[in-house]
């Protein structure tokens, strides 16, 4: 019989299913989110309507093309591929070229956008700066009268000295060292003994005081592109290409979104073949390496070009360079995925590894051909990934900084360059600022510091053998490059890609 006193009650909260917390409701952003309302802001401005075919292609999985290996199962492999319906990428570069044979190279309405960028970007500039003065200075003050708003933020309260409109930014220093000489210490916060301490218990807002030295605007980082050469600077077109014939590319026709079938082992005890993104083939191979020279991949991981560059047959000696020790693992395990005579090209120098920053390299004047595939924004990894990504609120600086370590890589590279030579600048961003803003940055910095000079290289013409494969940008809004961009029924890329050659 139940006994009343070993009743007793227990009071729970009663918690509904479809109740969730205040922190819950909150639609928190992460860093893909904060990737996509940047470039919705940044590209749309750029890129106008076609920015929502671009954005749907990146937020869309992207294509790749099968590398054949020629240390392998070399016709076998290119006999299943075919056997899928994969199309041979040389097969199609010699129909475009019986296609172009005998017209003359489009030159018509090239020249009438190519620089409409320039004031796409000036008025994202000032739109950006204006943001950036409303969210400190309030629209109006306590007692409702308007408050009028400096044109940009100053971080001193000295007067600013006249600019004049013909003087250019100096674009030459660092964002540490301008914020070293920007942010000064405001004396109004200074307390006068003579006038006691009871100041310093006076209520001051954290933000105010905290965290100021740390911040860098958002608007800092467009004021890295400028394209007014004020140096020696000749653009011409590249009269030649020429596709290695040793090396096999499958890819499958526009519209196609087929998947290639995995690597297998060949006999040799490599795999068969290797999958990258159609557009990170370009880069090399507009490098045109010739037998008998030395190469540098400056930024090499994780290996995909400098895999390629091997396959071409054509190297004597190639040196695959990367900042950290784990990126060149990566590279070294690739390599000895893919080449059977691993051990033997180390050991005599054909295939060296090195690590080291890229701003730092020292061999001046010692590579024929530099593959300079930077660092940057990796626009359709930070879409679509939460590691690794540039977007993290801890990784501002970083991002903001990036335009000034691709200058300094691309800048040490031309130095690194034999008088004649050549290097391919390449990036997988559709940033203007990433791409011709840091060539323009390099080749002033090279000519101002070691008075080197250089030629660009126009690709168009060569880009029209890959129409049939790759949606390019080329020449809207480009002065020194061409671009891959983001298109559905072919989406590979973003890629940019410019080719210099350091005069002799």
């Amino acid at each position: 019989m139940l006994n009343v006193r070993s009743v007793f009650w227990l009071q729970r909260r009663w918690k509904s299913g479809g109740k969730k917390r205040w922190n819950v409701l909150q639609n928190k952003k992460n860093n893909c989110d904060r990737a996509i309302d940047s470039f919705d802001d940044f590209y749309g401005s750029v890129y106008g309507t076609r920015w929502k075919n671009m954005r749907a292609a990146l937020l869309t999985r992207h294509k790749y093309i099968a590398m054949v290996n020629n240390f392998g199962d070399t016709e076998q492999t290119c006999s299943m591929l075919e056997t899928d319906g994969a199309i041979n990428m040389k097969s199609l570069i010699n129909l475009a070229q019986e296609r172009l044979r005998g017209t003359d190279p489009a030159t018509e309405g090239q020249g009438q956008n190519r620089y409409e960028i320039d004031n796409k970007l000036d008025a994202l500039l000032r739109k950006q700066q204006e943001r950036e003065v409303a969210s400190i200075y309030p629209s109006a003050g306590e007692d409702g009268a308007s408050v009028q708003m400096p044109q940009q933020l100053k971080y001193d309260n000295v007067e600013a000295k006249e600019v004049t409109q013909t003087e250019s930014p100096d674009f030459k220093q660092s964002l540490t060292k301008a914020l070293e000489d920007d942010v000064k210490l405001d004396e109004h916060r200074l307390v006068d003994p003579q006038f006691g301490t009871g100041g310093l218990y006076e209520y001051m807002p954290a933000h105010s005081i905290k965290g100021m030295e740390d911040w860098v605007a958002e608007s800092e980082h467009y004021k890295y592109y400028q394209t007014s050469a004020d140096f020696p600077l000749r653009i011409e077109p590249e009269t030649s290409f020429h596709y290695p014939e040793h090396l096999a590319l499958y890819t499958y026709e526009m519209g196609n979104c087929s998947d290639f079938k995995a690597p297998k082992k060949c006999l040799t005890g490599v795999s068969s073949h290797f999958m990258m993104d159609g557009a990170s083939a370009l880069p090399p191979l507009f490098l045109q390496v010739q037998p008998g020279e030395k190469v540098l991949d400056a930024c090499a991981s994780p290996g995909g070009k400098s895999l390629l560059l091997l396959q071409t047959l054509h190297l004597d000696q190639l040196v695959c360079n990367d900042i950290q020790e784990s990126r060149v693992n990566r590279v070294r395990r690739l390599m000895q995925e893919f080449l059977f005579d691993y051990k033997q090209r180390s050991a005599a120098k054909h295939l060296i590894f090195s690590q080291s920053d890229a701003r730092n390299l020292d061999e001046y004047q010692q590579y024929d051909k530099i593959l300079v595939d930077v660092p940057c924004t990796t626009d359709r990894h930070v879409v679509m990934e939460q590691d690794n990504n540039i977007f993290k609120p801890s990784r501002i600086k970083e991002r903001l900084r990036i335009p000034e370590l691709q200058s300094g890589i691309l800048a040490n590279c031309l130095r690194l360059l034999r008088p004649g030579g050549s290097l391919v600048y390449s990036t997988c961003s559709l940033s203007p600022i990433q791409n011709d803003g840091v060539v323009h940055m390099a080749l002033q910095k090279v000519f101002i510091e070691h008075g080197i000079t250089a030629t660009i290289k126009d690709l168009s013409r060569q880009t029209e053998l890959f129409s049939d494969v790759f949606k390019f940008e080329h020449p809207k809004g480009l002065k020194y490059g061409q671009m891959v961009i983001p298109y559905l029924p072919a989406n590979f890329g973003p890629m940019y890609f410019s080719k210099i050659t350091r005069n002799v």
